[in-house]
This record gives C-alpha cells, structure tokens and sequence, in this order.
C-alpha cells in the first residue's frame, strides 16, 4: 500500500523546512494529498516554527483526522514542557529540527511504521476478534498491535475481569508468527502440591501417580507464547521458582536431573494492582520487573459504551450462526443504559440470555429481555453525561459552548452510524433534512475558518505548562 500524508504548515517561519520536506517526501515516493479533498487519508504531518497556544487549540481536531507526527522547525529547541503538551493534544510524536534544516529519513522511519500498523489493525486477524471503535479500545489496539509485531518484550496486561485480556494475548500470539503454540496457565487454580509439575512436567514415578512422564507450560510453550492467566494469585514460593526459569530460560522437571532449555514470549495478566501487591510484600519486586517488560490496560466497558451495540451484535452473529436478527430500539436502549459490573463478559452473558428467549424472524423485541430485568427503567441523563458536563463546566466553558458542542457530536455520531446518509441521520436525531444539511455546513465552514486563520497566526503566547 502506497503512503499518502498530508502536510499542514502551521507558521509562515516553517515554510523553508516545509518546500524541503515536501520535496524529500516527493523523492520518496510519498503522496501528498490535501488534507480536506475529501480522501481518507491515515497519516498527517504538522510543521510549526512556536508550540503556542494557537497550535495547541488547532492540533487536537487535526489529530481526529489522522495519526499526526509534529515537527517543530524553529531553530530554538522546544521546553519538556511543550513537547508534553504537543503529545497531550493528540501527536503521537514530536521532532526537533532547526531552522530550514530537514531529516526526511526520520520521518521516513514513522510513516512506515504507523503504515504496517495500521494495515495490521485492519486485518482479518484482528478486526475479526476484536470488536470495538471506541476512542480507548483503537488506542489500546494500536499499542497492542505494534508491540507485538515489532518486539518479543514480555507483557503484563492489567484490568478488571471480563475486559479482555486473554483476548489480547491471543493476539499476542498471532500477530508474532510463532512457530509454537499458545499455552495458558491459570495460575489461580495451582496448587502447591502440583505447581510444579504444572510449570516445568515431571518424570515417571516423581510422585505418587506419577505413572509416566509429562511436560509442563514451559515445555508446551517452546517457540510459542507462554500466558500466565492470573499472575497475582501466585504465592511467593512458586514466584521463586517461575522467576529463575523465567531469567535463564532452563529449567528441571520434578524428579528429572538435566536442564532443559526453552525459548518463549512471556506474557502475563491479571486484576490484581501487581505495584501495589509488590509494596505490601505479597509480589516479588524481582520477578514484577521481569515480566512487565511492557504494560498495557485494557479498558474497563464504562469507558468503551460506543463498542457496547457492535459487540452485542458480534455476540449475536456467534450465536446464530448467520447474519443475526437486528435489535429493537428498546432492547438498544436497554443495552446502552444497562451497568457491566463484570464488563464484556457480562455483556456476553446479557447478549446469550436475550438470544436464547428470542424466537422467530424479524427484530430482537423488548420480551426477550430476562423478566427480572425487562422493568427495570434506566435513567438518562446518567452518571455518564453528568460527569461530561461538569468537567466543560470546570474547564470555563459557557452554556452555549456546551450546547453546541454536544449538538455537534451527536451529529457526527449518528452520520457516522448511518454511513453518511444524511436522510436516516435526520430521522433519527428528529430534524428535518434540509436542517441537518445547513447545520453540517455551517459546523464544516466554522471548522475551516478555525484552521485557517490559525494556521497563519503568529501568536506570541507560549503554551501553559
């Protein structure tokens, strides 16, 4: 796939650096295409001379756009400080280069990058098992995916039960091309007695019962990826034992003399704050820091609702076993304003009972709820909502703003559900066509004079830190 990125110039001092890179990028056989022509574009490049408070206000509505990489063109460097605050509006990553001097192979370097990324994240392999558009489950996904494919660090996966982290280290496991095989641990139901020859096997007649020979996880795992399910439940002798295999890679089966070396990715989850456990004693520092070589935290699915309806309807098409039936207003309803204590796992559960009581063709109806729950009347605005608008109101934004801009998300939600179609769109949010469209205009022109004129405002206010 070719690469395409558009390049915005944000200051009239970064022009040389930016007829410099826009050649260099030319000769590299990237495309350059404009930001607003309408083309779906993954990729943007943001040239500033200032880190001031007119870029910082521009970046976060260009960073929805694209996966933006931010080149400071300035001949003085840039402060931590206003390189955090780049990164906190969106970039993904910030250069440094003097003034009228370019390093295209840098940029180069993460365009490729981002590019394999992203055609892995819209592969079967993971758009096929992992289900979710939300804001937090892409940027959890893109972290994920390229961990994976480009290191064999080992991983810790934290977060509350039923979130998904098994489903991560599955990913784990295809995304890396191992010849071996994925093997999981449960390391909440080991006991001490059996632990090891759980971990590392056991020769014939180890043991009592011992009546022939076994391998352990770490002899299965060779080549593969090893998953500890549960890391936290372990206690402290067995921490002991797993982190020396861990460290040389050897280890013994009970009963057994020789040492038998094995060659695996480590990855392990749990629910457990391992920082914490660590502090109080209850985890061992030495082996904490051995198997989180790199952490990620799967979101819990307060944080995801935009994934709640595609993931019902990725349940119901497992069920059914063919496109599945579609859902009534009221059991969407029901869905969204229904609390998951035990998160995608109970959304699961929810979604099979539902099934399970529907019968016949058309949609899914509100009598398919489970009777103890179908009366049950969630109240929106919700906790959800309250919280969003007390932050704008702690941020000093007015009522207007505020108005203006849930009328705007909602807008851009619904035109996102139906595709673009503006007519379904204005059915849905109770407007008349005409309406939606003048509103869409004028939300599109507002937008486009922003970027405009701050994009040639040579403000001198230094960004806060």
């Amino acid at each position: 796939m070719a690469l395409k990125v558009w390049l915005e110039i944000m200051q009239q001092a970064a022009a040389g650096s930016g007829a410099l890179l826009l050649a260099a990028l030319k000769q590299a056989q990237v495309t350059i295409v404009r930001r607003a022509g309408g083309e779906s574009v993954q990729h943007g490049i943001v040239l500033f001379s200032q880190a001031d408070a007119a870029l910082l206000r521009v970046l976060p509505a260009l960073c929805q756009q694209a996966r933006v990489l931010a080149i400071a063109a300035c001949g003085q460097p840039l402060s931590c400080a206003q390189q955090r605050a780049v990164l906190a509006a969106g970039a993904l990553d910030v250069l440094l280069w003097p003034a009228s001097a370019i390093d295209a192979g840098q940029v180069l370097a993460r365009l490729q990058r981002w590019q394999a990324v992203a055609q892995l994240l819209a592969s079967d392999g993971v758009r096929q098992h992992l289900v979710g558009d939300s804001t937090a489950w892409r940027g959890l996904l893109h972290h994920v995916v390229e961990m994976a494919a480009f290191s064999q660090s080992s991983v810790l996966i934290t977060g509350e039960t039923g979130t998904g982290k098994d489903v991560l280290a599955q990913l784990i496991h295809r995304l890396g091309n191992y010849a071996g095989d994925f093997t999981i641990l449960d390391c909440a139901t080991l006991s001490p007695e059996l632990a090891g020859s759980e971990l590392f096997g056991h020769e014939r007649g180890a043991f009592t019962g011992a009546a022939g020979a076994r391998d352990g996880a770490f002899a299965l795992a060779d080549g593969g990826v090893l998953f500890l399910d549960e890391v936290g439940e372990l206690p402290l002798p067995l921490q002991a034992q797993l982190l020396r295999a861990i460290q040389e890679r050897k280890y013994k089966r009970v009963g057994g003399n020789s040492w038998q070396p094995t060659q695996f990715r480590l990855v392990c989850a749990t629910n457990r704050e391992l920082e914490h456990e660590v502090a109080r004693g209850a985890f061992r520092a030495d082996l904490y820091y051995r198997i989180a070589g790199w952490r990620c935290q799967t979101p819990p699915l307060r944080e995801r609702q935009d994934d709640i309806l595609p993931l019902a309807r990725y349940f119901l098409a497992e069920l059914a076993q063919q496109p599945p039936p579609a859902l009534d207003a009221a059991v969407r309803e029901y869905l969204l304003l229904r609390d998951y204590p035990g998160n995608v796992r109970e959304l699961r559960q929810t979604v099979t009972r539902i099934w399970h009581r529907h019968c016949g063709p058309g949609p899914i109806t509100i009598g398919a709820l489970p009777p103890e729950e179908r009366l049950l009347a969630p109240c929106w605005p919700d906790e959800h909502f309250e919280m969003a608008v007390r932050r704008a109101l702690h941020l000093g934004l007015n009522l207007s703003h505020i108005t203006r801009c849930a009328t705007d998300m909602a807008i851009r939600l619904v035109l996102a559900e139906e595709h673009g179609n503006n007519q379904r769109a204005a059915a849905r949010l109770g407007v008349t066509d005409r309406a939606l469209q003048i509103r869409r205009k004028a939300a599109a022109c507002a937008a486009q004079l922003a970027l405009s004129t701050q994009s040639t405002q040579s403000a001198n206010e230094i960004a806060p830190t």
